[in-house]
């Protein structure tokens, strides 16, 4: 049996958040699921040491205290934290902005779902990409 990763979820929409975590949940259970608000509660959270280390950071690109251009580019200044995949997700499909995001260190960057069965593609598509 694999050990338990855990994918940090950090978006400030309470829905978003559940139907991501449902959709993973749902393609593998051997995962384990820490939601965060915002991207400045992230680092927080990551530098506590108080939660297991990352596998996989999924982040919203449009957050309060933090965007996530900001929180990616935080997290690539820890040394500790440069090899983890963070997967940035929004609505826009804007392309300056996706490319701003590869400058910033993402290793994806994926349009946010709008139905339950694209989260559930969203999320078997992040398991076999980033998890396997």
């Amino acid at each position: 049996m694999n050990p338990v990763k855990t994918i940090y979820l950090v978006d400030d929409d309470q829905d978003d958040r559940f139907f991501i975590k449902e959709a993973i949940q749902g393609a593998d259970t051997n995962l384990q699921i820490v939601e965060v608000e915002n991207g400045l509660d992230l680092l927080e959270l990551i530098q506590s040491k108080k939660t297991p280390q990352a596998s996989l950071i999924l982040l919203d690109m449009n957050m309060p205290k933090m965007n996530g251009l900001e929180t990616v580019s935080a997290i690539r200044t820890f040394p500790a934290l440069s090899g983890i995949p963070v997967i940035m997700i929004s609505t826009s499909s804007n392309a300056a902005l996706i490319a701003t995001a590869y400058e910033a260190g993402v290793s994806s960057f994926l349009t946010k779902p709008s139905t339950f069965e694209e989260f559930n593609m969203l999320a078997k598509e992040i398991i076999v990409n980033f998890l396997d």
